[in-house]
């Protein structure tokens, strides 16, 4: 791992922590209207998918699927979108999210659409609890 890695500000305050894959930090977006993960390669200075060397490209792209197939069991879903825009944060991160027709965002994509709603109280730590376990983390 790079040591100079360091999750962009307005990651961490968008998101609760998962836990670490063997390449990416795992974070659960803080926004109740839909199933969404985070996957951040802790690596420092990554910008685009391009920036990793092409081991560590294939491993995000595993990570990625693992992910999605976790977010699957658990928040079944018409559409699992995957994207790593960075417009806004730079720092390389993709979004995994389960979509299904008639959320909040249909057919449109999630980004700026809305106001993020908060989880009710306890519910984003089963949510993270339930990634974890369906992940098998400790």
């Amino acid at each position: 791992m790079s040591l100079d890695f360091t999750l962009d500000p307005r990651l961490a305050g968008d998101t609760l922590p998962v836990g670490d894959l063997p390449l990416c930090r795992l974070l659960l977006m803080r926004d109740s209207r839909y199933a969404w993960l985070v996957l951040v390669p802790r690596r420092g200075g990554m910008v685009e998918v391009a920036d990793l060397d092409p081991d560590e490209r294939a491993a995000l792209w595993r990570e990625v699927d693992t992910a999605g197939a976790a977010l699957r069991t658990l928040a079944p879903c018409d559409k699992l979108n995957i994207g790593a825009l960075g417009n806004i944060v730079r720092q390389l991160h993709v979004h995994v999210v389960a979509r299904v027709e008639g959320d909040a965002a249909w057919p449109g994509p999630v980004w700026g659409h809305g106001a993020a709603e908060v989880y009710a109280a306890g519910e984003a730590e089963r949510r993270v609890a339930s990634i974890r376990t369906a992940l098998g983390m400790s």
